[in-house]
């Protein structure tokens, strides 16, 4: 059974980071393309991060770019997020999801994956 679970979300001050940890079972991330959402309360769901199955090419939403890393460990079953500089509007549930879509040149539209995590809360507030 193909399941991803998330953790290391919390509560943290305006300006400091948090990592996000995605472990997926039952598949290989070389296979599977990965996503991460948010989603704040009264808001759309907004893709942040974006990682290819393949070619590990990395994309990211320009509300996020050049604070948030997306990467995965060499064992292909971890993906991680690291938040950087982090504002109160960062605040949300995030998910990662998992598509099979290959190398997205629309990795932003939730239907392209098919896995969901459950999702961790981030808290960014003083």
């Amino acid at each position: 059974q193909l399941q991803l679970v998330e953790s290391g979300g919390g509560l943290v001050q305006p300006g400091g980071s948090l990592r996000l940890s995605c472990v997926a079972s039952g598949f290989s991330l070389e296979d599977y393309s990965i996503g991460w959402f948010r989603q704040a309360p009264g808001k759309e769901r907004e893709g942040v991060a974006y990682i290819a199955s393949r070619d590990g090419v990395t994309k990211y939403a320009d509300s996020v770019q050049g604070r948030f890393t997306i990467s995965r460990d060499s064992t292909k079953t971890t993906a991680y997020l690291q938040m950087n500089s982090l504002k109160p509007e960062d605040t949300a549930v995030y998910s990662c999801a998992a598509s099979d879509w290959g190398h997205s040149l629309t990795w932003w539209h939730p239907h392209e994956y098919s896995y969901w995590g459950q999702g961790a809360q981030v808290t960014v507030s003083s």
